[in-house]
């Protein structure tokens, strides 16, 4: 079952590293920003980006800390990683290929520990929960953002997103990444907002299975009715938008 979930993020994040990294909301500043806030980092902080895809998280604390680190498993996520550094002219910024379980980092070796828009991704979410605290000093700071879909509608949104992404394993609702965090002996506070964008841009980036494209369009139709998926549906201009739910999770180790 692992090999077979590898062979997928690997085939999905091919697919998906230029249309990915290049998407505006995925891209959005502020929204980076935030997180980079909310992890209060600083001058003297080390951080690491964990499954960081195209390291937009990465570039943006690179600008307020000493020196940030991504590590992904795609090489070709980590190609336009090094492409967006070398853009915005960032010196102080370490990638490495590699898996997240274990971490290939000693005890407490970075101030941050953050990921963004990878645990729904996880096999295992608390061992890799468990795997960013141990690699993050007294002190520092673990941040996480995903999709948080309300409890209720959890199960319709986690099965629309595997048509649309057969990589994807489970989003958890706000309750289960505080309960997560409280497994994992860590105490978790909540920020959410929502992450905008319209259904054909969204499956021009996504790389469903064959036919699986129309029944997505057939799931977010019938959603404009209940919003079943928790995704804000609504029609305007013969266009259907969403905002996919989401929490940035952060705690600050005692």
């Amino acid at each position: 079952m692992e090999i077979k979930h590898r062979e997928q993020i690997l085939d999905q994040f091919t697919r998906q590293a230029v249309p990915f990294s290049s998407a505006p909301a995925i891209r959005n500043q502020e929204a980076l920003n935030r997180i980079v806030e909310l992890a209060d980092a600083g001058p003297e902080d080390t951080v690491l980006d964990v499954a960081c895809g195209p390291g937009l998280l990465v570039c943006a604390f690179a600008r307020v800390v000493r020196h940030a680190t991504g590590i992904d498993l795609t090489p070709a996520m980590l190609e336009q990683a090094r492409e967006l550094q070398r853009q915005q002219g960032l010196l102080n910024i370490t990638w490495r290929l590699g898996d997240v379980l274990p971490l290939p980092y000693e005890d407490g070796e970075f101030s941050i520990v953050s990921a963004r828009f990878a645990f729904h991704h996880f096999l295992n979410p608390l061992a890799v929960l468990k795997e960013m605290r141990r690699v993050c000093q007294e002190g520092g700071r673990i941040v996480v953002a995903d999709s948080a879909p309300a409890r209720g509608k959890a199960d319709a949104f986690n099965a629309m997103e595997r048509l649309r992404d057969p990589s994807h394993v489970r989003a958890m609702p706000v309750e289960e990444l505080r309960e997560m965090f409280a497994r994992a002996g860590l105490r978790a506070r909540v920020e959410s907002y929502r992450l905008e964008g319209e259904l054909e841009d969204l499956l021009r980036r996504s790389f469903p299975n064959e036919g699986d494209a129309d029944r997505i369009r057939e799931i977010f139709e019938r959603s404009l009715m209940d919003d079943a998926l928790d995704m804000a549906t609504r029609r305007k201009d013969g266009k259907i938008y969403y905002g996919f739910p989401v929490a940035i999770v952060v705690n600050q180790l005692d």
